[in-house]
C-alpha cells in the first residue's frame, strides 16, 4: 500500500482496524487481542473506544508469526481464532457461523482446527485449539502458521461459507479501491 497503513484507511466511514474489531464484537467474541507493531500508537487510537487488549509486538518486521505468538501468549481461551486485520467483507455472522462450526468439532477433537474454505479455496480466519500454543510458541516459519495445519491434517477441518468474504484482503491500492466501489 505504499506510505500509507492499509489499517488506517477508511471503509463505510470507519478505519479498516475499526471495521475488522467492531464485526469480530458484533459477533459476540470475547477476549480479543489486538497485536500492534507498525505505528501501534495510531492503530490503539483507532480502536481507543473498543473493549480490546493491546500487545505490542516489537518484532513484527521479521514476520506475522511474530504477531501470532504475542497474540496467542496474551490470551487464556480454549482455541485462538486468528483474524486478519484488513478483512473488512467477513460479516459478524459469518464469524458467528465460523465460531460455532469450530465449538462444534472442539466437541469430538480437542486438537481440531477449522479452517474457512469458499469453493474449494481455503481462506481466513482459521481456528486453532489451545492444543497448539506450544507449536505455535516454537513456530520458526515467519509467515503464518501452514506448517502447524500441514502436519496435523488428521485434525483439520474445512468449513464451507456461503460468500467469498473469507477470501477478500487487500494489499494493492488497486484492491482497496475495488472495496471502496
Amino acid at each position: 500500500m505504499g506510505a500509507h497503513n492499509k489499517l488506517l484507511l477508511y471503509y463505510k466511514n470507519k478505519t479498516v482496524i475499526a471495521c475488522v474489531v467492531e464485526t469480530i464484537l458484533e459477533a459476540g467474541i470475547k477476549d480479543i487481542v489486538v497485536v500492534t507493531g507498525h505505528e501501534s500508537e495510531n492503530i490503539k487510537y483507532a480502536l481507543r473506544n473498543l473493549p480490546v487488549k493491546f500487545e505490542y509486538n516489537s518484532r513484527y518486521a521479521e514476520g506475522m508469526t511474530t504477531s501470532i505468538q504475542c497474540g496467542v501468549n496474551a490470551t487464556l481461551g480454549n482455541a485462538y481464532m486468528i483474524c486478519l486485520s484488513d478483512m473488512v467483507m467477513i460479516t459478524a455472522e459469518e464469524y458467528t457461523f465460523l465460531k460455532d462450526s469450530f465449538e462444534n468439532k472442539l466437541l469430538l477433537d480437542s486438537k481440531c482446527i477449522c479452517i474457512p474454505m469458499y469453493k474449494n479455496e481455503i481462506g481466513n480466519p482459521v481456528i486453532f485449539s489451545a492444543f497448539y500454543k506450544d507449536a505455535i510458541f516454537q513456530n520458526q516459519y515467519m509467515e503464518g502458521c501452514k506448517n502447524i495445519v500441514q502436519s496435523n491434517k488428521e485434525h483439520v477441518y474445512y468449513v464451507e461459507t456461503e460468500t467469498s468474504h473469507i477470501l477478500n484482503d487487500f494489499d494493492y491500492p488497486e484492491e482497496y479501491q475495488k472495496l471502496e466501489g
